[in-house]
């Protein structure tokens, strides 16, 4: 992709990104993105058919920069986890603001789902199967640790980062591997 390209997809994201602070998607208008963006709508509309499209398109560049982040660490035993889920929340206190847009309420739902996969994948994954769990109680199981992890880092983000990305690493990691009555 060509420079220009490449500035017009750049200005058009930013331009999204910083409507979405105010405004739900669905409440966006494609002229609305042109006019902070200073690009003209058939210019617009060569690189996006909507602003859902656009969205979409920010949240790929994300899931697949995290992913490239994660695969970096080797982190194939439980007793890693800890490490692999400092490297999550740090990753995350680095893309705060983009973080923060796409798990507010003024996106829609698919990024929190694309969200807590990349959770189960990465974080919980030796959590539960290490267990040897029947199918459906892994299902309950990982749906309840994944879904609580992706609203406890949206909460961080929230509270301005009140916590390092080790100390919320090890909260969530005494909680996953030792249970509540362990947490301190």
């Amino acid at each position: 992709m060509d420079r220009r390209k490449q500035y017009t997809r750049k200005v058009l994201k930013e331009s999204l990104m910083t409507l979405l602070k105010s405004k739900t998607i669905s409440s966006i208008t494609v002229k609305e993105i042109c006019k902070l963006a200073d690009i003209n709508r058939s210019t617009y509309y060569a690189h996006f058919a909507n602003q859902y499209e656009l969205l979409e398109s920010i949240e790929e560049e994300f899931i697949e920069d995290l992913v490239h982040t994660l695969n970096q660490y080797n982190f194939s035993k439980a007793e890693e986890a800890l490490q692999l889920t400092e490297a999550l929340f740090e990753y995350i206190a680095l893309k705060s603001e983009i973080c923060q847009t796409l798990l507010s309420e003024n996106t829609d739902i698919h990024f929190h789902k694309k969200g807590m996969d990349i959770v189960q994948k990465f974080v919980f994954h030796h959590a539960i199967t290490d267990n040897k769990l029947e199918q459906e109680t892994y299902e309950y199981i990982n749906l309840f640790l994944v879904s609580g992890t992706i609203y406890v880092i949206k909460n961080w983000l929230e509270n301005g980062q009140n916590k390092s990305p080790k100390e919320m690493a090890e909260i969530l990691h005494n909680f996953t591997y030792k249970g509540l009555t362990n947490i301190r």
